[in-house]
């Protein structure tokens, strides 16, 4: 196998994912929220909870600005900070019910514009589609590593 083809394979299908995940999305997010705070939002929908340097990390803010966007999440009634009972100085964050509200109700839009954009796919083709799904994830998209 050619692996550099196969790379380039790769960065076409997470371009793709990138261009697909923009329409699932654009109009979802709340108003008084701002991209980047609708980002940490989700983020933290599916992960929680998670740490300041998580979110730092995985959406590549600086940890400054990642502080303070959470503040504003925090003020707005969003998000919570919980102390770590083992290590007073480590904080986790996850959404509080009104966040929770906020991301099952934007959830439920992309999941509508998912289910659109497949309607015409045959049972047999999602079935090979979940498969592949488990198998990128698993190989590929696993950051248990």
């Amino acid at each position: 196998m050619d692996k550099q083809a196969f790379f380039q394979k790769i960065v076409t299908f997470t371009t793709a994912v990138h261009e697909v995940t923009f329409d699932f999305t654009k109009d979802v997010r709340p108003e008084g929220i701002t991209p980047v705070q609708y980002s940490i939002l989700e983020y933290i929908a599916v992960s929680q909870p998670v740490t300041l340097s998580q979110i730092s990390d995985c959406k590549n803010i600086s940890m400054p600005n990642t502080s303070r966007e959470l503040k504003k999440l925090t003020e707005k009634n969003l998000c919570e900070k919980l102390d770590v009972a083992e290590d007073r100085r480590k904080q986790m964050i996850r959404l509080s019910d009104a966040g929770q509200a906020m991301m099952k109700e934007a959830f439920e839009r992309i999941g509508e514009r998912f289910l659109n954009r497949i309607k015409e796919v045959p049972p047999e083709e999602l079935a090979e589609i979940n498969h592949a799904l488990d198998i990128l994830q698993s190989k590929v998209f696993n950051t248990q590593q």
